[in-house]
């Protein structure tokens, strides 16, 4: 199967067909070698099973978690979330576009993250786990008691950019916020299933507790037949 990369350095937007809007003649010419049909968020969910505190979102399922962050910049966390719930656990699967191994950040997970006046996180952590056949899964470390370093590995600590409002690409790591994740680092070439754990150590109070999912996008991805 032909891999094809998602430009990093363009602005991305998906409809029915991926379009590239980047500078420069050679990017319009090989507009076509960056074609995907499909979007890049998850398309369905496979699994949900909240944790306890868990509530909020889940009767805007499954469509919540499904399509393009909304997120609401550095000093704000978006309600456009599901909460999983201390331990919770969600699993997403990609139908039309999997997330291939490419240069740098392959997958974006978005939060409701928001920047304390400090400049530090407020986070609530999750563990994210990948999966070509969603039978074996391959996570990646998460130190969700290092807050002296913003808790390395984790999903939930970057504040989200990206909101179809506002044009800023959800599939640019550069600018969307969210946190990144290279299959590399794993020892994966491809996934098509994404599996967020909550990680038991966020707060954990009335409907809203633990990680708040919002979107996951593809960043470098490869067509599914």
């Amino acid at each position: 199967m032909k891999t094809t990369l998602l430009p990093k350095s363009c602005a991305l937007g998906f409809t029915a067909l991926l379009t590239v809007a980047c500078g420069g003649e050679d990017w319009q010419d090989s507009l076509q070698a960056w074609s995907l049909v499909g979007d890049p968020f998850a398309d369905r969910i496979v699994s949900f099973t909240p944790g306890a505190a868990a509530g909020f979102g889940q009767s805007q399922l499954p469509g919540i978690v499904l399509g393009a962050p909304q997120g609401d910049g550095a000093s704000s966390g978006s309600l456009d979330v599901l909460s999983l719930g201390r331990n919770g656990v969600i699993v997403l699967e990609f139908t039309d576009i999997a997330v291939t191994d490419g240069p740098g950040v392959d997958l974006l997970v978005f939060e409701n993250a928001f920047l304390k006046p400090t400049g530090k996180p407020f986070a609530e952590t999750g563990v994210v786990a990948v999966s070509d056949d969603g039978v074996t899964w391959h996570e990646f470390p998460c130190a969700s008691s290092d807050v002296a370093n913003n808790y390395p590995g984790c999903a939930g600590v970057t504040p989200v950019y990206s909101n179809p409002s506002n044009g800023i690409p959800a599939t640019n790591p550069a600018v969307a916020g969210g946190d990144g994740f290279d299959l590399a680092s794993v020892g994966l070439t491809r996934a098509r299933f994404v599996r967020i754990r909550d990680s038991g150590a966020n707060g954990y109070a009335g409907t809203s507790g633990g990680f708040d999912l919002d979107a996951v996008a593809v960043v470098n991805g490869v067509q599914l037949p």
